[in-house]
């Protein structure tokens, strides 16, 4: 059963729409619901202090188990006094497991049913990665919330191959959840099966009896496109469990958002923001801003008049565009901050909307503001 300090409380539902309010509480402190996680790969949000995460609105966030186990070592973070420790963020971490790697490595990467073999994109050193190993490294890193390992395949294989992949999964979450021990850690099960909805209802009908404390929508946002990622959605959200939270993987922009929290989608995370941020992209209310553009030379006004973030309060675009224009890391910096800001305002908003109970007029508002923006 879900570990006691874990606990998920729904505080409201949209009439019309799947959306969902919640508070997810973990060791490590609350998290309301929907939520965004920035991505902490390598135990930072790439150029931003702690302090500036919380600073927008930041409750939890995300780190990877197999880039950890390889650069530092999973066993050198337990000896600094585990991640929340070492990279100075008090509040949530989830963990992934590394299963993503097995996707965005393949050129790496062997698969059998024992486990997935990798030559480092570090050294080229063999790496090993069972379920049983997955398990031990994040409980070494002492995540709050961590993650099965999984087989995500491209959403083009054949579906003999998907289907094999659905398969491991359910056998790989097993002997995660028998690996499992720390009681302060919630490990979540992760559904796959592509866009075919018959492997989508046969992985959860495979992780269900496991009884994981939350669940992720695993295997989207590969290639496969915004439509057909909705669909998948739309068949796989509602075979989960009201009482637990609901993951989406990797997941996306900010209509992406919008569209999955209306689906009854919980948790996301990301590198949008921050990678868009630092190759001069920002977003806004009012659709993207590529700073570059020789419009924003002179452009005394704020990236985004309706953000009240520390960037947009202090500095106008003909700034930040001539730091970015001139190389300077610190035009990186404010951008990414900006984006996270903006992505973390949306989920304010979704819930407020979600609240409220007008979730539908908010998702046709946005996606219409979207699209003039084009």
């Amino acid at each position: 059963m879900p570990d006691t300090r874990f606990n998920f409380t729904l505080e409201a539902t949209d009439g019309r729409l799947a959306g969902r309010a919640g508070c997810l509480s973990t060791p490590h402190g609350e998290v309301r619901t929907p939520a965004f996680m920035p991505v902490g790969t390598a135990a930072t949000v790439k150029g931003l202090l702690p302090e500036q995460l919380r600073a927008v609105g930041v409750e939890m966030v995300l780190a990877n188990a197999y880039h950890l186990a390889l650069r530092p070592g999973a066993e050198l973070v337990e000896e600094l006094g585990g991640l929340h420790e070492f990279m100075q963020w008090d509040g949530p971490i989830l963990t992934d497991s590394g299963g993503f790697q097995v996707f965005s490595l393949a050129h790496r990467a062997r698969i059998d049913d024992r486990q997935v073999t990798f030559q480092s994109h570090i050294d080229g050193d063999t790496i090993e990665l069972s379920p049983e190993r997955a398990i031990e490294i994040q409980e070494q890193l002492g995540a709050d919330i961590i993650m099965c390992l999984d087989e995500c395949p491209p959403h083009d294989v054949p579906r003999e191959r998907l289907a094999e992949a659905v398969e491991r999964t359910t056998r790989w979450a097993g002997r995660c959840r028998e690996a499992h021990r720390r009681e302060d850690q919630a490990l979540f099960g992760i559904v796959q099966g592509g866009i075919d909805p018959e492997l989508r209802e046969r992985s959860v009908a495979g992780l269900l009896p496991l009884e994981f404390a939350g669940y992720a929508v695993g295997g989207l946002s590969v290639g496969e496109g915004p439509a057909a990622m909705y669909r998948a959605l739309d068949v796989t959200v509602p075979m989960l469990p009201a009482d637990r939270p609901r993951y989406l993987m990797g997941v996306g922009t900010p209509s992406d958002l919008v569209e999955a929290v209306a689906r009854g989608i919980d948790l996301f995370d990301c590198v949008m923001p921050t990678r868009n941020g630092r190759n001069g992209m920002a977003f806004t209310s009012e659709g993207s801003v590529r700073i570059r553009n020789s419009r924003y030379r002179d452009d005394p006004k704020p990236l985004d008049a309706r953000c009240a973030c520390p960037v947009c309060c202090r500095f106008s675009r003909g700034y930040l565009r001539h730091l970015v224009i001139a190389g300077e890391v610190l035009g990186l910096v404010l951008l990414s901050w900006h984006n996270l800001a903006i992505f973390q305002q949306l989920m304010v908003e979704l819930r407020q909307a979600i609240v409220e109970q007008r979730l539908d007029d908010y998702r046709t508002v946005h996606l219409a503001r979207m699209a003039a923006s084009v």
